[in-house]
Order: structure tokens, then C-alpha cells, then sequence
């Protein structure tokens, strides 16, 4: 049997909306999360049902039948958000381009089309599957109706078939009494009244005697009903009888419809590329495998392509180097290498003409020498990608430099929460132009024997022109938007810093890591012995269910949470339960234990390179702040706070001969606070050289700072660093251990002593809703959009976003002038040291004994001297063998 799908389009965008990062937009700032997510959620559906035909119905803003026959129907109803009514057209714009018919009448809802259609199809011998988030359309179940509940939760969606056996099973009626299940109970989200003072319950178990209320009101003298329940039954039988006539779908609304004319069909595809061009949506583009039209209509605004005019494939060691000789005399080249550097694609303008030539390792004998020549610093490059160049050249000996712009850190800087930023998507963002995807021509032999240019060439070409023509844009919109010095100063001159990090390395002792984990086996052993002794019985320890049925069930300690699948038992579940029996000491010490094995004793074990160092990758294009973050391994997540995982740092060792100086700035983010803040009695604080924290403990209880006690200090140092990330009271009295009112009482005293600091925080985060972004010291930019959102937990969070990342950011941006100052004076004065690690404000150099006094006074003396401000910047130093040495 033929089957049709109509999707409830309001019900299903709503949970796209709230279901899709608010950050997804376009770069003129229009939000397209709601129809990205739509989207994703009916190319779900259509795998799953695979329908002969399709349709959506849409809801409008003209009063219905109902709002007429009940003045309050909908009343409590909060307009559509101004960001999801903005993507409405959009959204309808895109399904007539995929050539979905979209269904909507004024006076009826799309519950009452969605009914009509589906008898309707049920006449003509089909079957209708209806898609949406709401459970008004259950009562449309039939043997050949099903109803599909939409549910999206963190980006995920999924989706519950009721069919009529399963609705029976979930209510114990047939689906047309789910009308008067609500005509009793009544309807909160569709302000219907039902009978007051019935709830779900008693409707259930009324229905359960008579299922219908034409049933329930003739009967009801004989029906077993408790007298104050009757009582309510009676006085409420017009309000049931109206409610049921309002929560009742109409299959008779006046629309022009038959299945067959809803039959799937081809997209049109040039208009929905274009739209999704405007849109930014290169995913989609790839899921519909849509490509540029050609000729008349095909998308004019896109990048001269250099390599389309004169390209060739260098072959002859001469015709290199007088390449490179010509490379040498001109402003500036665009290269892009494959990662193994098989091959290098170079692009230029020579007088109004554009050249490009492809160089290939198999091709050129000489290939080490050409790459030495075009990297050398007299030849002026751009490219997308800057460190992992560097990286990859660095691990053939070549010492790379002359690099004037990269398109990958600039596009990060415009657009630092857009989370990748890919050749072919900044083609599509900054020329509405679809490219060849990286794929064509990364692939293991994609050039063969290349007789002539060829697809996967092509494309190479095409990208290396892409990073010519990109250049000038972005290059236009960081000066526009104030962040050039910034990209010329830190950005682009730290990726070398970075490559030549990846490529030092991090020394671990390798015996000493293996005898860590050999140490932990054994106390995790022990650990889940006394566990299991403890419980009576054994049991697998990983298992939520097993672990809550043994602490719950068993030992019969306090549920703190329950979830739909039973017993919570994480971590703070855990935390509460703390000290009620010997059992919860025991669990936490195995899954501190566990982690500290599989993550860092085993994990670390099976990264270490040949030359027995860890070699991290430093992320320089990832996180909206503009902090570095470290992965393959993740370095900056070694664990501190614990004596055990202390003990990590002493597995990274200096080699014979040579020392570990690690250099530390002393609570940067609270000298940035007491600086942007301009509060004088901080900076008074800093400038004293007195104890912050035992200072503002002095404050927060009212004692002299001789009485001052170590809690009290623990207390204030979580309020000083709470207050920068624009923590709740409800959070720091978590954090303390204190009542609410308690923590709200230390925060106020905090701000009446620190006055500026509340002057700061409410400015900054109005500048902010003002003009959409918030900036560092040295100008870097966050877009901060969730503080125009409609949802309280959204603006929240973009609030405490408004607080931080101007400190965050400007730390952050601090370090990185640090280490590029560092790595720079240290090849000046011609010594041995080199950079091996950054976490967050701090940094590690490895260097030969001799020179560790010297290290050590360069990297203090470089790491404060990085900005004047009103306070100094201290950088705490220290010397050892081991990390844990010299923290």
C-alpha cells in the first residue's frame, strides 16, 4: 500500500529551534538553526519511512473556529520568537524548492488539515504517517493512521511510532478517546479547561469505566465515582462538553488535496543550491549532491581562479628554479601542499595574467631543495593552514618561514564559534561559491600518472587560487573590525612557534609511566574487592543499573535522582552521598582510579613517538576565547588537584644533560579583572603586594587579615575566580559548601568592597546586548548572540559569556605574545632551550643545564613584560628534572 508522510511543520521547526545551536548563522547574522535542524530531522524521516509521497502543514496567524467559539483557547500562548519567525519564510522558501507541497488555510489549525489529509488517504487506499512533536494528533491513530512523536534533546532527535495496539498499551482505550481524556483533565499547553478540579488520574480511571464522556454523563449515577469527584462532573459538564468540542482535530477542512498530487519529488535543484549557498548550509549541499549550475544562472560572484589561466606541472629541476627566482621578486604567492608534501601547488599574478604551477615530489629529483627554496623566507606566501605546513616541513628538515597571511587563523578570528573553517566552506561563506571538496585530491594517489590536469589537480589548483582570492577579503574584514595588529602580531606569527612545539615534544619515562599503571591495577584491585565486600555480592562496577540496584536496592541508601532508565549514580549523585556509608568512598576511589589508568597510565603509553617523547598538537583555530587547546594527546587536562594525578607530571622528564624551566603568571585573570574593571581598591591590592585572597576574605567575613583562616582564605579565592566567570550564589554556595543566602551574603560584601568590579560587570554585559560582541585588550572580538535569545537559559549562559571572555581572551591572548617573545629571544641569543608546553598561563622550556638561570631569568622577564597595565603581571618560575619539579 501506497504511504504518505505529512509532517506538522510549526510543531517540528519549534523542536529544530530549541533543539540546534543558536549560533548557527549566516555571516549577515541571520539565524538558520531552526531550518538547518528541520531539515535533518525530515531526511531522518525519509530514510526511515521511505514514502511515496510527502507534505507539510503550517499553522497561521489568523484566528480559527476555535479562538472564536472560546475566547481563552491559545491565550497563554508567547509569541513565536523573533530568530524562529525570521526563518519561517526561509524554511518555506526551501521545501518549494524541494518541491514539497505545503498545506495552510486561514481559520484552521494544521492539526485539522493534517486530520482531513489523513482521511482523505485512508479513503484513497493510503497509508499516512504523521510527523510532529505534539500528542493532539494521537486521536488520528487508525490501522492505517500512525502518528510519529518527534523529540530532539542535545542535537539528537528521536521518534516514537503510535499505532493503535501501542496507544492501547500506553492509555488502555482506543486513540478517539484521547479527545476525552482531555475534555476531563483538560489541556494546559492549549489553555482547553476540561472539568476543574479533574486531573489525569481521575480521568483515566472515569474512562477506564465509560470511554467517552457521552458514555461517562449517561451512566454516571451508576458508575463508581467518589461523591466529590461526581460533584465536580456534574457542576463541570459544560465546560467537558465544550472542551471536548475544542480538543476534537476536524477532518473536513476545505483544502484542494489528493495523495497522488503529494508524490515525491526531484528537487529543483539550481534554485535550492543557491539557497543553500545564502544559507551557508556546504553539508546539505553534499547531502543533496547539489553542484553549481552552468552557464546562464550559474552563481556569478565567486574568486578569479589564478590556476584556470595558465597552470602547469613542474617537472624540469631548471624550470624550478627560475620559478623560484620569480617567486622571489613578487609582492606575494598563494601555496597549498598536500599534508605528506607529495606535492606543492603555487599561484601568482604576473602583470594581469594568473599562473599556477604544480610541483610534485615524484616529478623532481631535487624536490628537498625546491621545497627549501619556496619556504625560505624571501619568498612571501600565503596559505590555508599555516602550522600544520610548518609541522609537516619542520619533520623534513626544512626550516620554513616567509609566511604573510593565512586564511584558516583569519577566518578563525572573524568567526572564532564557527568551529571549522575548511577551504571549500570559506569559498562558500565569503564568495557564495561552491568548490571541489579537499577529498578530490587528497586520496592516496589521486594524481596518478597525470598526463595533463585532471579532476583531483583541478581541484588542488582551484583551493590554492581560493587562498589568493580569500586574502584581500579577510584581510579587508580584520581591519574593518579592528583585529589586524592583532593577526599580524600573535595569530600568524605563532604558528611556527606552535609547528616547532609539535615537533619538539614532550620527554616521558616511559618505565616510570608503565609502573604508574602498574600501581593503579593494583589499587583499583584492592578498591574492587572492598567494594564487592561491602556490597555482599559481585557486580559490574561500570553498570549504572547493577551499581544503583546494589546502593539503592540493597543498601538501601537515599535515591538522589532518578531517570528513566532507573538510578542515577554519577558523579554528583555520588558527591551527596558521600559519607552515608563506607560503600561511596570506596566506588569514587575505583572511578578516579580507573580513569587515571585508561586515560593517562595506558592512554599516554600509546602515544609516545619513536623518539620517546609525546608529541601533542596544539589547536589554534578551535575554542571561541582564543585559548590553545592540546589534543592527541590532551596535555592541558593532566590532573592536579589530586596526589595521584600529580604524580602524572612527574612521568615528563628533561633528558640527561638537560632541565625543565616552567614558568607559571601568578592569578592573571584577577590582575585583568582588577584592570578592566579599573576597581582601585584591587588594584591597590595587586600593587601592595599583599595576598589578594586573604585580602578579600578579610572583607567578605569582616576580620582583620591576621585573623584570617585557611578556609575562609579557600572560601574568598573561590568567590575572587567565581565572580570572573559570573558565577550564581546558588553555584558558589555548591562550590563552599554554604547556605544560598550565605554565598549571596559573601558576594555582596565582594562587590561593596570591590564597587568597580559590579560597575564593570553591568557595563560590559549591556555593551554587549548592544552591540553584539565583546572584545579583549588587544582587540580580539567574541559574537556573543545568545544574549538576544528568547530563552532565559540561553541569555543566561551569553551573559556569563559577556563576562569572561574579555578576561579569558585577553589571558589567553597574553600567552600567546609570551610565546612567540619567548621562542623568538631565545634563538637571538643563540641558546639551546626550546619551547615544549603551554597550558593556559603556563609555559615549559627544556633546555641544557647550563643554561637554566638564563632560561629562566628570559622567560620571567618576557612573560611580565608583555603589557603595561595598572597592575603587574607576575610570572612565578621554578627549575627541575620533572614537570612535577618545576611546578
Amino acid at each position: 500500500m501506497n504511504k504518505l508522510m505529512v509532517l506538522d511543520g510549526n510543531s517540528i521547526v519549534n523542536r529544530a529551534f530549541y533543539g540546534v545551536s543558536s549560533n548557527l548563522t549566516t555571516r549577515t547574522g541571520q539565524p538558520t538553526n531552526a531550518v538547518f535542524g528541520f531539515l535533518n530531522i525530515l531526511n531522518k524521516l525519509l530514510d526511515e519511512e521511505q514514502p511515496q509521497a510527502l507534505c507539510v502543514t503550517f499553522d497561521r496567524k489568523a484566528p480559527t473556529f476555535r479562538h472564536l467559539a472560546y475566547e481563552g483557547y491559545k491565550a497563554q500562548r508567547k509569541p513565536m520568537p523573533e530568530e524562529l519567525a525570521s526563518q519561517m519564510p526561509i524554511l518555506k522558501e526551501v521545501l518549494s524548492a524541494l518541491n514539497i507541497p505545503m498545506y495552510e488555510l486561514d481559520g484552521w489549525e494544521a492539526d485539522d488539515l493534517i486530520g482531513t489529509i489523513a482521511r482523505r488517504d485512508e479513503g484513497a487506499g493510503w497509508d499516512t504517517v504523521i510527523v510532529t512533536g505534539d500528542k493532539d494528533s494521537l486521536q488520528l491513530v487508525t490501522d492505517h493512521t500512525t502518528v510519529k512523536l518527534v523529540s530532539t534533546r542535545m542535537g539528537r532527535t528521536t521518534t516514537k511510532d503510535m499505532t493503535p495496539e501501542s496507544f492501547r498499551e500506553a492509555y488502555g482505550f482506543a486513540p478517539i478517546h484521547i479527545i476525552d481524556l482531555k475534555a476531563l483533565m483538560g489541556d494546559a499547553s492549549d489553555n482547553i479547561p476540561g472539568v476543574k478540579g479533574i486531573g489525569e488520574k481521575t480521568a483515566m480511571a472515569l474512562l477506564a469505566q465509560q470511554p467517552s464522556i457521552d458514555g461517562l454523563y449517561a451512566n454516571l449515577d451508576k458508575m463508581d465515582v467518589k461523591p466529590a469527584a461526581r460533584k465536580k462532573l456534574v457542576e463541570g459538564e459544560e465546560a467537558a462538553r465544550m472542551s471536548y468540542d475544542l480538543a476534537t482535530i476536524r477532518t473536513d477542512a476545505p483544502i484542494d488535496f489528493k495523495p497522488e498530487d503529494n508524490l515525491c519529488r526531484k528537487p529543483d535543484e539550481p534554485r535550492l543550491y543557491q539557497l543553500f549557498l545564502d544559507l551557508e548550509f556546504a553539508k546539505l549541499i553534499d547531502k543533496y549532491h547539489l553542484t553549481a549550475p552552468q552557464g546562464e544562472g550559474a552563481a556569478a560572484e565567486q574568486p578569479e581562479c589564478s590556476a584556470s589561466c595558465e597552470s602547469e606541472v613542474v617537472d624540469d629541476p631548471a624550470r624550478a628554479r627560475e620559478l623560484l627566482a620569480l617567486w622571489a621578486g613578487l609582492d606575494r604567492v598563494a601555496v597549498l601542499a598536500l599534508p605528506s608534501l607529495d606535492g606543492v601547488c603555487v599561484t601568482w599574478e604576473q602583470g594581469e595574467e594568473g599562473h599556477a604551477a604544480l610541483l610534485l615530489a615524484d616529478r623532481l629529483a631535487c624536490y628537498n631543495d625546491i621545497l627549501n627554496g619556496l619556504f625560505a623566507p624571501g619568498i612571501r606566501k600565503m596559505t590555508h593552514g599555516a602550522k600544520e605546513l610548518c609541522r609537516a616541513l619542520l619533520s623534513e628538515g626544512i626550516a620554513p618561514g616567509g609566511f604573510v597571511f593565512d586564511t584558516e587563523v583569519a577566518a578563525y578570528l572573524l568567526a572564532p564559534a564557527d568551529g571549522s573553517y575548511d577551504l571549500e566552506k570559506l569559498g562558500l561563506t565569503y564568495f557564495n561559491h561552491q568548490f571541489p571538496k579537499a577529498a578530490d585530491y587528497l586520496s592516496d594517489g589521486a594524481f596518478g600518472p597525470l598526463a595533463d590536469l585532471g579532476v583531483s589537480a583541478g581541484a588542488f589548483l582551484s583551493h590554492c587560487a581560493l587562498v589568493a582570492a580569500l586574502e584581500p577579503v579577510l584581510t579587508g574584514r580584520l581591519k574593518e573590525l579592528g583585529m589586524w595588529e592583532l593577526y599580524q602580531t600573535v595569530e600568524l606569527p605563532l604558528c611556527p612557534v606552535l609547528a616547532e612545539m609539535e615537533q619538539e615534544g614532550f620527554l616521558i619515562d616511559r618505565k616510570a609511566l608503565a609502573e604508574f599503571g602498574e600501581m593503579l591495577s593494583g589499587r583499583i584491585q584492592t578498591a574492587q574487592k572492598n567494594i564487592f565486600d561491602l556490597a555482599g555480592e559481585e557486580f559490574n562496577i561500570n553498570s549504572t543499573q547493577q551499581l544503583g540496584r546494589i546502593l539503592f536496592d540493597q543498601l538501601g541508601l537515599p535515591p538522589v535522582k532518578k531517570t528513566k532508565t532507573g538510578y542515577s549514580t554519577n558523579a554528583d549523585v555520588l558527591d551527596k552521598l558521600r559519607g552515608s556509608h563506607p560503600i561511596i568512598g570506596e566506588i569514587l576511589e575505583y572511578r578516579q582510579l580507573t580513569k587515571l589508568k585508561s586515560t593517562y597510565a595506558d592512554g599516554l603509553g600509546k602515544v609516545i613517538a619513536p623518539d620517546g617523547r609525546i608529541h601533542t598538537c596544539f589547536q589554534n583555530t578551535v575554542t571561541a576565547t582564543g585559548r590553545l587547546s592540546s589534543t592527541e594527546p590532551n596535555l592541558q587536562n593532566i590532573p592536579i588537584r589530586t596526589e595521584l594525578g600529580a604524580q602524572l607530571r612527574k612521568m615528563f622528564v628533561a633528558p640527561a644533560g638537560r632541565v625543565l624551566v616552567d614558568a607559571d603568571y601568578s592569578q592573571i585573570e584577577l590582575r585583568l579583572l582588577a584592570c578592566m574593571a579599573g576597581d582601585r581598591a584591587m588594584i591597590d591590592g595587586f600593587n601592595s603586594g599583599e595576598d589578594i585572597h586573604r585580602i578579600t576574605a578579610s572583607q567578605v567575613f569582616g576580620v582583620s587579615q591576621e585573623e584570617v583562616t585557611p578556609q575562609m582564605r579557600r572560601s574568598a579565592k573561590a568567590v575572587n575566580f567565581g565572580i570572573v566567570y559570573g558565577i550564581s550564589p546558588f553555584s558558589l554556595s555548591q562550590d563552599i559548601g554554604v547556605t544560598v543566602a550565605q554565598a549571596k551574603e559573601y558576594m555582596e560584601k565582594y562587590f561593596q568592597h570591590y564597587s568597580g568590579v559590579r560597575s564593570y560587570m553591568d557595563g560590559v554585559v549591556a555593551r554587549a546586548r548592544a552591540d553584539g560582541y565583546v572584545t579583549t585588550l588587544f582587540a580580539r572580538r567574541r559574537w556573543v548572540p545568545e544574549l538576544k535569545s528568547s530563552n532565559f537559559n540561553t541569555r543566561s549562559f551569553g551573559e556569563r559569556v559577556a563576562l569572561n571572555a574579555p578576561i579569558q581572551g585577553t589571558a589567553a591572548d597574553i600567552i600567546k605574545v609570551a610565546m612567540i617573545r619567548v621562542r623568538d629571544r631565545l634563538l637571538a641569543e643563540g641558546l639551546k632551550g626550546r619551547l615544549v608546553l603551554q597550558v593556559h598561563d603556563e609555559l615549559i622550556v627544556e633546555c641544557p643545564e647550563e643554561e637554566a638561570e638564563a632560561v629562566r631569568r628570559l622567560v620571567k622577564e618576557e612573560m611580565e613584560a608583555v603589557i603595561s597595565l595598572p597592575v603587574p603581571l607576575v610570572a612565578d618560575t621554578a627549575v627541575g628534572r620533572s614537570w612535577a619539579d618545576a611546578h
